[in-house]
């Protein structure tokens, strides 16, 4: 491995990685808009989920849903186009794998924006579109499944990101691709792991008790936190057990 490649790599990957769509979208189609701080109330109780990420969930709950999904594209394809062109550039080396994690940390980390910014989704997301396609479709469809089978709208949401690790473990056997997803995965859930204290927290004091309410007051999508509370595994164990007793 070429050291100045790689270090170019990163250097490319992280400025592109720190462009804030979030705020770019905002400013273009919402000015004055303030999307530093989302505050979601908490379904039948008086708290308040509040989160200072500054993402494409900020920009769908706080300007509108097509926005956040223009910005979610948007923020892909700062990683996908430059991880893209190292891999048709040098396809043998492991340059593409840095620029696809230095641009999740430079979402989470932007320079232009004094560190502050998003979780990394959408940015992690764009480098597994070029960096192994497949992969994200079968990791996502496995997250689904075990998102169902525990009724959980969480798991079902991120578990994908997890099981990318494993996944080029025993697809590649390559550590620069089990490195990749281990950097981008600790830049992910460490600007996460706030938001995870709060949200157990509400938890614990009777908030979001049902998946409807969870999806619903989270800006997740309440239907599918409705599906899992009707037709989850746990749901369908219960009703079937229901029917029995009778």
């Amino acid at each position: 491995m070429d050291i100045w490649i790689a270090v170019i790599a990163g250097i490319i990957g992280y400025l592109f990685g720190s462009l804030s769509f979030a705020r770019i979208v905002t400013n273009r189609f919402a000015p004055g808009t303030d999307i530093t701080k989302t505050r979601l109330p908490i379904s039948n109780t008086e708290m308040t989920f509040e989160s200072d990420m500054i993402s494409a969930s900020s920009v769908r709950v706080n300007v509108g849903t097509r926005y956040g999904c223009l910005t979610a594209i948007l923020d892909m394809l700062k990683v996908a186009l430059p991880t893209l062109a190292f891999k048709l550039w040098q396809p043998d080396g492991p340059y593409f794998l840095i620029v696809a994690a230095a641009g999740v940390i430079g979402h989470d980390w932007p320079l232009y924006y004094r560190f502050k910014g998003g979780r990394g989704e959408s940015p992690f997301i764009g480098g597994l579109l070029v960096v192994d396609p497949l992969g994200l479709i079968v990791s996502n469809l496995a997250g689904t499944v075990i998102g169902w089978l525990a009724g959980s709208v969480l798991l079902l949401r991120w578990t994908f990101l997890l099981l990318i690790i494993p996944w080029f473990w025993l697809t590649t056997h390559n550590p620069a691709y089990v490195l990749y997803a281990v950097v981008a995965n600790l830049s992910y859930w460490g600007k996460l792991t706030p938001e995870l204290k709060q949200l157990f927290f509400i938890q614990k004091n009777g908030g979001l008790s049902t998946q409807e309410e969870l999806a619903g007051d989270l800006a997740m999508g309440k239907k599918l936190g409705m599906f899992l509370d009707q037709y989850g595994a746990p749901a369908l164990v219960r009703t079937f057990l229901g029917e029995v007793k009778r």
